[in-house]
C-alpha cells in the first residue's frame, strides 16, 4: 500500500485550536475515522498514512476550510456531516449549508444548521403548519424551532410565540418544592426561557409577556384555548399523555405554527402510562400537512462527551 503524507498550513493559532478541537478531539476522531496519522506543530498539519485515506481527510478539511480559516470552533457533528457530504457527492449542498445563516444571537454568534437532518427540519417548520421532531438531547429541537419563533415575531410574521412543556417532574414530586403554582412550574420552563434570551434581550422579554406577545407556561395552561396567529413550541411532548397531546393539537388556530419536540427515549412518565408522542407519531404520521423529522446521535450539537454518552445509552438499550 502507498504511503504518502501531506501538509496543512493553518492561517493562525486560533484555526488550528479551532480545527484541532478540545485536546485534538477532532484530530483523533479523523484518525480514527479514516486510519490516517495527523500531527499538529504550531500552525502546521502534518497528514499521513496510506494514500487513500490521507486524501479522504484533505478532502473534509478542504470543506470544512470556511470554518477554521475565521477560527471558527468545528464540533464533531461538522466532521461528521463533511464525511457524509464527501461520501454521498452532496459537496454542494454541504456548502449551501455552511453559507446559510439562520440568525445572529444577542453576542453576534451566527445560528446555523449544522446537520443535512437539521436543515430538513428547518425547511419543515418553514413548511408546515405542524411539524414533529424526535430525537435525543442536544440536538437542537428546540433550540432551532425558537430561533425560527423569534425571527417569525420580530418579523411580525405572528402575533405571539407561545412555549410550552408538560410538568412532569423527572423523578422529584412537584408538590415539595417551595412557592405558588407559578414558582414551581417555572424549573421545568428553564430551558425556555433560556432559548429566548439567546435573542430577546432579557429586559425586554417581561414587556412582551405582559403584553401578551410572548407565553411560557405549562401544558395545562393551553386548555380550552384556540391558538391563532401564533407561533407554537410544545416541548418535552414524551412527557404527555395521549389525551394531553390531542388537547394541544387541536388548539391549533388559523395563521398559526406548531412545532413538537421530544425524546422518546427519556419518558418521565409513570411506567404504565403511554407517551402521547409515541402514540401521535402511530397516529399522525400519515397526514398530509404535519412533518415528521427524527434526529440521531449524529446530530447532537453538544459537548462531544454528549454524544458519546447517548451513543452508549443507545446500544445499551439496543
Amino acid at each position: 500500500m502507498t504511503e504518502t503524507s501531506q501538509t496543512l498550513q493553518l492561517p493562525s493559532h486560533e484555526s488550528a485550536i479551532a480545527l484541532a478541537g478540545v485536546a485534538e478531539e477532532n484530530l483523533k476522531f479523523l484518525s480514527r475515522h479514516t486510519g490516517a496519522n495527523l500531527v499538529l506543530r504550531g500552525q502546521e498539519l502534518s497528514i499521513y498514512g496510506p494514500e487513500k485515506p490521507v486524501e479522504r481527510v484533505i478532502k473534509v478539511l478542504r470543506s470544512l476550510q470556511p470554518y477554521w480559516e475565521e477560527a471558527k470552533t468545528i464540533s464533531r457533528p461538522d466532521l461528521m456531516t463533511a464525511f457524509q457530504a464527501l461520501d454521498t457527492g452532496r459537496m454542494d449542498e454541504y456548502q449551501d449549508l455552511q453559507k446559510s445563516v439562520l440568525a445572529r444571537t444577542r453576542r453576534g454568534e451566527v445560528v446555523r444548521a449544522k446537520t443535512f437532518r437539521q436543515k430538513q427540519y428547518i425547511k419543515a417548520i418553514q413548511k408546515h403548519d405542524v411539524t414533529f421532531c424526535i430525537g435525543p438531547a442536544g440536538t437542537g429541537k428546540t433550540f432551532l424551532a425558537a430561533v425560527l419563533a423569534v425571527r417569525a415575531l420580530l418579523n411580525d410574521e405572528c402575533e405571539r410565540l407561545i412555549l410550552t412543556r408538560p410538568a412532569v417532574e423527572a423523578g422529584e414530586k412537584l408538590g415539595f418544592l417551595p412557592g405558588d403554582l407559578q414558582q414551581k412550574v417555572n424549573p421545568f420552563l428553564r430551558p425556555l426561557y433560556d432559548a429566548l434570551y439567546e435573542f430577546i434581550d432579557p429586559q425586554r422579554i417581561p414587556d412582551l409577556m405582559e403584553r401578551g406577545q410572548i407565553e411560557v407556561a405549562p401544558l395545562a395552561y393551553m386548555r380550552g384555548r384556540t391558538l391563532s396567529n401564533a407561533f407554537v413550541i410544545v416541548d418535552e411532548a414524551q412527557n404527555t399523555t395521549p389525551a394531553q397531546l390531542k388537547m394541544v393539537l387541536t388548539r391549533l388556530g388559523f395563521g398559526s405554527k406548531m412545532v413538537v419536540t421530544g425524546d422518546i427515549t427519556q419518558t418521565d412518565l409513570p411506567r404504565h402510562q403511554e407517551s402521547g408522542l409515541v402514540v401521535a407519531t402511530n397516529i399522525l404520521k400519515s397526514v398530509e400537512g404535519i412533518a415528521f423529522c427524527q434526529f440521531s446521535q449524529a446530530d447532537v450539537v453538544r459537548h462531544p462527551l454528549v454524544q458519546r454518552i447517548v451513543e452508549a445509552y443507545e446500544k445499551f438499550e439496543n
